[in-house]
């Protein structure tokens, strides 16, 4: 059984987590520059058995796509393309830059930490993992 990875896509900024190989933890692993996005992760899966990718699908409030779903789906196209045996799933990101921002703060991590852009983007990947996890238990 490989991993699972999730992404959490910026325009500027991309934070990635995975999972360990049982399936168990979300671990935040690192954010990136978006640029670079797509040779990471064709390196990290050669490296590492990922079976899944799940990259975060805002929407807004009432349920339509936000104003970088155009954006999100072209990563995800390009990354179909080059890992095409690894399945990419899309899932509601919805609160999750909030939840990690409470997440920081409820672990006692200094405001100046929080303001950390690359610290909230690979916690809101894992938030997005950890969420994902939860809804293939729950069924």
């Amino acid at each position: 059984m490989g991993r699972i990875l999730a992404i959490d896509y910026g325009k500027r900024r991309t934070g990635l987590a995975v999972t360990d190989m049982l399936r168990i933890t979300a671990n935040p692993l690192l954010t990136i520059d978006t640029s670079g996005l797509l040779a990471w992760l064709v390196d990290y899966t050669r490296r590492e058995q990922v079976d899944t990718i799940v990259i975060g699908y805002p929407r807004q409030m009432n349920g339509l796509d936000s104003e970088t779903v155009p954006a999100i789906r072209a990563c995800e196209q390009q990354i179909r393309s080059k890992l095409p045996d690894i399945p990419v799933v899309e899932f509601d990101e919805r609160f999750t830059s909030v939840l990690a921002h409470q997440a920081m703060i409820a672990g006692g991590m200094k405001k100046k930490d929080r303001q950390n852009k690359m610290q909230v983007d690979k916690l809101a990947a894992c938030i997005i993992l950890e969420s994902y996890l939860d809804s293939l238990s729950a069924r």
